[in-house]
């Protein structure tokens, strides 16, 4: 996994998986299973949005229609009223934007407002959605949700005995037949009735009585007519209803197989296992559940790819929890190294499912989230690529810590330093010695140092600027935050009365990291700015052969020399 070569196109975006990503869970709705109505005003999920990508997430998964058991199906004009104007304002602010959604049209509309991902939980089985995927560039994930137990016959048990006393009985039985049809005789001509008594059972030794066998075929049922067909399911979902005390819910639109599936994998999940079912093992036989999930992602994979869509655009999710008991659940979870054999990135999105408060004892979804972190780090380990989390805050603490021990990883990134107030060359000096005492980071090499116009804020002193070339093992929003410590050990004032571009002791800016692709208020990377800073970009020529055909191959718009601002002025001198 630490050197995973998949990587995942996204629109402008390439996602590279040298380090597990983050899909941070924005349900905008009413009625979610764990935080229906948290997020549901748009000003709210907008802000819970940057929240997560400051937290660490790298994606932002949203969603306007729940699809937890027993979901009320959205149409889509209030799906698309939910979620365009969140996911138009994070794809602003630079975020790698998912869809999540069944409707071709409300991913058309979310894919022109700006998202990059759309995230299908039919898994691509509408011909519509697959020739809008094949005609855009956006990222694709392909989801399983659907039953995975091969339907089942169910016969009556039927109890054999052969023994003796089984073969005198049922000899009993065919004389005690004999003497009654020839006493029926007579009763016949005189009344033509009887004929429709019950045969005597016949007796065992010892008085026990051996029933007879339903092997007659039995007579037909009257044909119910179209009124009453009509009427059925809906009077056995109110009986059900009815005995368990509770409002039923209101029946699924026409042909929505999605809401059917789920309320029937809900009664699946809850239905009581007799003793008569017990099983000899802990788990289903994996290999009829994996076929037919595997099968289907694959099948839906190449269905896309030959309607146009570029492998390395599609992602595969086997959907826990869609059509699935705990216990299948279980069972796919261990086989991720299998799915990930496909060559597809892998998608985990456990986060706060039923079965994960199965197997931790958890009942409320909300608090399922530790459970959520194991399942997820097995399924990483195991090779899954992405996981979908509703906590990202506590998972990128959690996948932080985990990584910096198991998988030793240095990443080269590049951190521009600038001064113009005191003694500016000797700031930038502590500055770069206070970066290479940073944990699991060092300076690998360092630019010399250039003097600057000053850039946006023109009424201030000239700059002294240089750039640092690191290698780190630390997340980028961990080195942010170390970068900010630094800062304000050098007196940089970031309160609100300073101006932003104003004069300032240290500024330190962390302009790009390999592999990293990332957007929020707090942190964006690339660094937006930096295809128009001359002061960036010439010191940048000391440590790399023409940056900027580098950063315009990262998808950076970088300007000629004459349209840039912060002009360097002159040298002066070495780190």
């Amino acid at each position: 996994m630490a050197n995973d070569s998949k990587t995942w196109r996204c629109g402008k975006y390439e996602l590279s998986f040298d380090r597990p990503r983050i899909m941070g869970v924005l349900n905008v709705t009413p009625d979610s299973i764990s935080d229906g109505g948290e997020h549901f005003d748009p000003d709210a999920a907008i802000e819970y949005g940057l929240a997560m990508l400051d937290a660490g997430a790298d994606i932002i998964d949203v969603g306007g229609e729940s699809t937890r058991p027993g979901f009320t199906p959205v149409n889509p004009d209030e799906e698309a009223r939910r979620v365009l104007p969140v996911v138009r304002a994070l794809a602003k602010e630079g975020a790698i934007v998912s869809i999540d959604t069944r409707h071709v049209a409300v991913a058309k509309a979310a894919v022109r407002c700006g998202a990059s991902i759309v995230n299908d939980v039919t898994g691509f089985t509408d011909p519509k959605m697959v020739e809008f995927v094949a005609t855009s560039t956006c990222g694709v994930i392909v989801m399983h949700a659907g039953e995975v137990a091969v339907p089942t016959r169910t016969h009556a048990t039927v109890q054999l005995d052969t023994s003796a006393a089984a073969f005198v009985a049922e000899k009993a039985r065919e004389a005690a037949a004999e003497a009654a049809r020839e006493a029926e005789k007579p009763a016949r001509r005189r009344r033509g009735k009887l004929l429709g008594e019950p045969k005597p059972e016949a007796k065992l030794p010892g008085g026990v009585v051996q029933p007879s066998l339903p092997f007659g075929d039995p007579e037909p049922a009257p044909e119910p007519t179209d009124e009453q067909k009509q009427e059925a399911p809906a009077a056995e979902q109110a009986a059900r209803a009815a005995e368990a005390g509770a409002t039923p819910e209101p029946a699924p639109e026409p042909n929505d197989h999605l809401a059917a599936m789920m309320r029937r994998s809900a009664r699946r999940e809850e239905a009581y296992v007799p003793t008569s079912q017990l099983r000899r093992f802990t788990l289903p036989d994996s290999a009829p559940i994996m076929r037919r999930v595997m099968g289907f992602l694959s099948d839906q994979a190449r269905t896309l790819i030959h309607a146009g869509v570029s492998r390395d655009r599609i992602c595969i999710d086997p959907g826990p929890g869609f059509g699935k008991t705990a216990n299948e659940d279980i069972v796919i979870q261990r086989e991720t190294a299998k799915m990930a054999s496909l060559g597809y990135p892998l998608m985990c999105a456990v986060s706060r499912k039923r079965f994960v408060g199965a197997v931790s004892g958890v009942t409320e979804a909300a608090e399922r989230d530790v459970a959520t972190f194991g399942v997820c780090l097995g399924a990483i380990q195991a090779g899954a690529n992405i996981v979908r989390v509703h906590d990202v805050a506590g998972f990128a603490q959690f996948l932080n810590g985990y990584w910096a021990v198991a998988k030793p990883q240095p990443r080269r990134a590049f951190v521009a330093v600038g001064s113009n107030l005191g003694h500016r060359c000797d700031n930038i000096r502590a500055a770069r010695d206070m970066i290479a005492e940073i944990p699991l980071t060092c300076v690998s090499n360092c630019s010399r140092i250039y003097e600057s116009e000053p850039a946006y804020e023109t009424r201030q002193d000239a700059f002294a600027n240089a750039v640092i070339e690191i290698k780190t093992e630390l997340a980028p929003l961990v080195l942010l935050d170390e970068l900010m410590k630094i800062e304000a050990e050098l007196g940089r004032d970031r309160s609100k009365k300073a101006k932003v571009n104003g004069p300032r002791t240290i500024d330190l800016d962390l302009l790009w990291m390999d592999g990293e692709i990332h957007g929020g208020k707090k942190l964006r990377l690339p660094h937006p700015l930096i295809g128009e800073r001359d002061f960036v970009l010439v010191p940048l020529e000391d440590l790399m052969h023409d940056p900027a055909r580098f950063f315009r191959y990262n998808g950076v718009e970088v300007k000629e020399p004459e349209d840039r601002v912060g002009h360097i002025v002159g040298e002066l001198g070495r780190m």
